[in-house]
């Protein structure tokens, strides 16, 4: 399996290097050759498997060359054994063809634990195999850098510095970035939101002299990696549900568009997915391209669901890739535009979206109800992203299952959730002293040289 740039002028790699590089030399996004395919009996034989062997069967052909199949079956393991759940993305019924996926069941109880787990795994194998060491960077809106922190705090051959937006993710998501003891671990405050984060580490792996000498390394979900491994939950919830025999729809709460990005990948698998539904909040920048054509990044706006505050949504570079039959040329030129202001999507890219994509747009107060009237009607109480999924999926429900993705525990953005239901939710009884725990972040300028000053003062250190 060899992995191709969006943009079409970077070397072409293999996984590891792939994994390894995240972002290509030449600015854009690394994506399969070509996507394998399982067969409807493939399919079919996942059925009541367990989480960690259906992972192994989805992802083996997309890392064979890089891994002993034993080797990949133990990191599985190892990534998963510490799931909350034993079958670590269980489904719920909220009502007739409406089924919720519970994705928060790992360390730090949102969907990125399944790719970041695993990626520790796979960054530890081969890093002790090459003898190297890296510098990992990350953006991240709430989430991503908790997760990454937590999957390779402690590591002898990695260090890790995570870029978040000040101010704008909740007090859990912030602690969890803050509180880890492990010297290989920091946070970092930055003035501004998470586009910005974004665009600095971008430009840190476009500045090669920096990247080269850290030996820099990227865990968002512009590294394949991550996608890869989400694509695993697509197969275990579809099968369960009565796949391949029947079509699957499925709705995505998403700002950087990897969630989704992964189902479309699950789809061209052989996967039978009827509909991938994209949900957005207020920035909803990806419901009106998919609406307009145009893709206009407007003013971020501060909301109660802040893992998806995102004007510049990086994977949909990889949508856009597939939409332009692959033309590298046509991808770096729309990013050129985006740098510009925006671009707009041509007429037969844009039909090809909408042959794969559907969209829509919960408001903060939708999404309040949503948690509310949930609540009410099935008992389940929902953090605000997965309300934005559910307010969507429940508009489009169809003759075929509907599976909204829940992406958060509640308890991650407990001052929502409160102010929608009166019930303030608690955290698992292991992260019941978060609040009490010592906190250590460097604030930072936005500001790319600042930045890497304070890398270059604190790895390895």
């Amino acid at each position: 399996m060899r992995y191709i740039s969006t943009r079409g002028t970077a070397p072409t790699l293999g996984f590891e290097d792939t994994m390894l590089a995240g972002l290509a030399r030449d600015g854009g996004l690394y994506v399969p050759e070509a996507v394998p395919t399982l067969s409807h009996s493939d399919i079919a034989a996942m059925a009541g498997l367990p989480y960690e062997e259906v992972a192994l069967r989805v992802m083996r052909p997309f890392v064979s060359e890089a891994f002993h199949e034993d080797d990949f079956a133990a990191m599985i393991a190892r990534a998963y054994a510490g799931f909350g759940h034993d079958a670590r993305a269980p489904l719920v019924q909220l009502g007739p063809n409406h089924h919720l996926l519970e994705l928060f069941h790992g360390p730090t109880l949102a969907f990125k634990d399944f790719a970041m787990q695993l990626i520790g795994q796979m960054f530890e194998h081969t890093l002790t195999k090459r003898g190297d060491r890296v510098t990992i960077v990350g953006a991240t809106s709430g989430d991503t850098g908790s997760a990454a922190m937590e999957a390779f705090r402690g590591l002898d051959a990695v260090d890790v510095f995570i870029l978040y937006p000040h101010g704008r993710v909740s007090e859990v998501q912030r602690r969890q970035m803050t509180t880890p003891t492990e010297a290989n671990v920091h946070a970092m405050a930055v003035t501004g939101h998470f586009d910005d984060c974004q665009a600095r580490v971008k430009d840190m792996f476009n500045h090669f002299d920096f990247r080269d000498r850290v030996g820099l390394a990227g865990v968002n979900s512009i590294n394949f990696a991550r996608v890869l491994a989400q694509v695993v939950y697509y197969f275990t919830a579809a099968t369960a549900l009565g796949a391949p025999h029947r079509p699957i729809s499925f709705t995505v709460p998403t700002g950087n568009f990897g969630d989704i990005f992964a189902g479309h990948i699950a789809k061209r698998m052989g996967l039978p997915i009827e509909r991938l539904i994209v949900a957005t909040n207020q920035n909803d920048i990806l419901h009106r391209c998919l609406t307009t054509g145009a893709y206009q990044p407007d003013a971020v706006s501060p909301s109660i669901s802040p893992s998806m505050d995102i004007q510049v949504s990086s994977n949909f570079e990889r949508a856009l890739h597939l939409a332009y039959g692959g033309d590298g040329a046509a991808i770096a030129q729309l990013m050129d535009e985006l740098k510009a202001g925006g671009f707009t999507v041509s007429q037969g890219a844009l039909q090809a979206l909408r042959e794969i994509y559907a969209s829509g747009r919960v408001s903060e107060e939708e999404t309040s109800a949503t948690i509310q009237d949930t609540l009410a009607r099935t008992g389940e109480l929902l953090c605000p992203h997965t309300a934005v999924g559910v307010r969507v999926a429940e508009a489009q429900v169809g003759p075929e299952p509907m599976v909204t993705l829940a992406t958060a525990h509640p308890a991650k953005f407990p001052d929502a959730v409160e102010a929608a239901t009166g019930i303030r939710p608690a955290l698992p009884p292991r992260m019941a002293d978060l609040f009490e725990r010592n906190e250590r972040v460097a604030r930072v300028d936005n500001d790319l040289s600042a930045i890497e000053a304070l890398i270059d003062e604190r790895r390895a250190a």
